[in-house]
């Protein structure tokens, strides 16, 4: 038996790099670098977004956000909607993902905090695209913009002068995979990780893809299961034993290849370092009418 030839790798994390970040760091870190003259060393991105209503992520950011945070438009900002034929959240083309990095005031050396008000499962997409053109400088607020004000902590309605910069030519998308290579990596007993609610993995019903069910072989892991009832993540602990068994490299999808970042987040944090994602996700592989589908 071989194994399927993939492309690229990505390594999820780094040593002493968690990949999380907490409300009180997040505010020590934002306080120390508005006392210096300098240009901040920490950039914050309001990644709300609802897929009822596209809009609904802008309404909120313009009703109130953390200071300083630029507002980054998943549907459009961290995904290409004129790309069809790979689902319905492909990826972008890298220079477009690196000019968004320039004009979001980001370099190299940047921290990049991405938040939401989905326990990250939104945010963790920008998480996991900086990772995989090699910005190892990335984190998501865990609890996200509800923690934040919980806290008290204060917010803003201005919008952030940012002054742009030139961030370096990037490397291609680096540990992804194609519908190919996942059902070539099934073949020989390759994980897949579904990372949809349970009640979709089944089949019980499907609300916006084309068809019910789930690729045949995949194992759920649905992504909300990484969090407590407050929205963070769970004690370390316990989400190595979420994800028990599925290996050093599974291949990791969800509806259109966004909450599948946030088990890729998770699964990082619990060392699992070289999964990869399947960007086209349920939404391509279901409208395939090649593709099997299981109900079982």
């Amino acid at each position: 038996t071989t194994t399927p030839r993939i492309r690229t790798i990505f390594v999820a994390s780094t040593v002493g790099d968690m990949g999380i970040i907490s409300v009180d760091e997040l505010s020590r870190l934002l306080a120390s670098s508005s006392e210096q003259d300098t240009a901040p060393d920490v950039v914050v991105c309001d990644v709300r977004f609802y897929l009822a209503d596209h809009a609904q992520g802008r309404r909120e950011y313009d009703i109130g956000h953390l200071p300083g945070a630029r507002f980054v438009d998943l549907h459009t900002e961290l995904a290409d909607p004129s790309i069809t034929g790979r689902g319905r959240h492909p990826l972008p083309d890298v220079g477009d993902f690196r000019r968004l990095l320039c004009r979001l005031g980001i370099l190299p050396s940047t921290l990049v905090v991405a938040y939401d008000a989905a326990g990250g499962a939104t945010a963790a997409r920008l998480w996991w695209m900086l990772r995989s053109v090699g910005h190892n400088r990335a984190r998501v607020l865990d609890g996200g913009y509800p923690a934040w004000v919980a806290v008290g902590y204060p917010t803003s309605i201005d919008v952030a002068q940012v002054t742009p910069t030139d961030y370096p030519a990037l490397p291609d998308w680096a540990g992804t995979v194609t519908a190919d290579d996942v059902a070539e990596g099934l073949s020989y007993g390759a994980t897949v990780i579904d990372s949809r609610s349970p009640d979709r993995y089944r089949g019980d019903n499907e609300p916006i893809d084309p068809r019910a069910g789930h690729i045949p072989g995949a194992r759920n892991v649905f992504h909300a299961g990484n969090l407590d009832a407050t929205g963070r993540f769970l004690p370390l602990p316990q989400l190595i034993a979420n994800f028990a068994g599925v290996g050093s490299r599974p291949m990791v999808y969800c509806g259109s290849g966004v909450t599948a970042c946030h088990n890729l987040l998770a699964m990082s944090l619990a060392n699992i370092n070289e999964a990869r994602l399947y960007p086209g996700s349920w939404s391509e592989w279901s409208s395939d009418e090649t593709r099997p589908v299981s109900t079982a």
